[in-house]
C-alpha cells in the first residue's frame, strides 16, 4: 500500500496527514485526538490550543500505556497456562 495525503480537521484546524493507512483509520484517529482536546478543554476552558495538546497527549499516551501493561500481563498468563 503507498502511501497518500489525507486532510483532517482537529480542534477546528486542518491538518494533512500522510500514512500507508485507510482513510477511515486515519480520520478515526483525528476523531479521538479531537474528542480529547474538547473533553479537556470543557473542563479547562482557559486553556491555550498547545497547553490542550499536550495534556491530551498525556491523556492518550496513558490510555495506551495501560492498554500496552495489560496486553503484556495478557500474554505472560498466556504464556505461563502452556505446557
Amino acid at each position: 500500500m503507498s502511501s497518500a495525503k489525507h486532510t483532517v480537521e482537529i480542534y477546528g484546524q486542518t491538518y494533512h496527514i500522510v500514512g500507508k493507512t485507510s482513510p477511515s483509520y486515519i480520520r478515526e484517529v483525528a476523531s479521538q485526538v479531537d474528542e480529547k482536546m474538547r473533553e479537556i478543554a470543557k473542563n479547562n476552558p482557559r486553556l491555550d490550543t498547545t497547553k490542550l495538546a499536550v495534556l491530551s497527549a498525556v491523556n492518550i499516551t496513558d490510555a495506551y500505556m495501560k492498554l500496552k501493561q495489560e496486553y503484556e500481563e495478557i500474554l505472560h498468563l498466556i504464556e505461563d497456562d502452556q505446557p
